[in-house]
């Protein structure tokens, strides 16, 4: 009987989804992708995930894809694991840490199929434009990582920021407009739900990839 429970128990542990937030061994080395996820299927990525309201829903309805979503405010990605450990998801995983430094340092190179930045801090006053995540390097950094035909999509309620993204992306040469699927724009986080409510129209666009 000792042995029979001590199978069921070892079962139960091997059964047992890894933790939703993952903590970093290393802050200067890329992620091992093999590491995070038990099967290796296509990555997808979102920058300053909140609290994950869209992230797992995107992750529910495309269980064949991985999925990290990066954020840098505790509660917020606690939130986001909570989520995931609700929805039963083994598809997701949340990385606390700054977005820049994440896209730049810790993502391997050819490693994703898009890359999601919706409501970036817009940073409205001009002296403070310099901190915009979507900047002239983003292209660069974003080819980076993508593989070939991999998307961007991005989304602002800010027109002014908006034009700055359309800018850099048209600007370089390795990225054309593309647009965004329905079904993807059908996907709202709770923060686009509560602009909609008071009337504020989200600016949306992609590109692809096409070196």
């Amino acid at each position: 009987m000792i042995r029979a429970a001590t199978i069921e128990i070892s079962k139960a542990s091997a059964a047992k989804p890894p933790d939703v937030v993952y903590p970093l061994p290393s802050i200067v080395k890329p992620l091992d992708l093999g590491v995070l996820f038990s099967v290796s299927q296509p990555l997808q990525v979102e920058l300053g995930s909140g609290d994950g309201s869209f992230l797992v829903n995107v992750a529910a309805e495309n269980p064949k894809h991985n999925f990290i979503g990066v954020e840098r405010l505790l509660g917020r990605i606690r939130k986001m694991a909570r989520k995931a450990k609700r929805g039963g998801l083994v598809n997701l995983r949340g990385i606390r840490i700054e977005s820049a430094y994440f896209l730049e340092y810790l993502l391997p190179p050819v490693s994703i199929t898009a890359l999601h930045v919706y409501f970036p801090d817009p940073w409205p006053k001009r002296k403070h434009r310099h901190h915009r995540l979507i900047n002239e390097r983003f292209p660069a950094l974003a080819a980076r990582v993508l593989v070939p035909c991999g998307r961007v999509y991005l989304r602002t309620d800010d027109q002014d920021y908006f034009s700055q993204m359309l800018e850099v992306f048209r600007t370089a040469a390795d990225f054309r407009a593309a647009d965004t699927p329905a079904e993807l724009a059908a996907l709202l986080s709770d923060f686009e739900r509560d602009f909609m409510a008071r009337g504020i129209s989200t600016l949306r666009a992609g590109f692809e990839f096409v070196a």
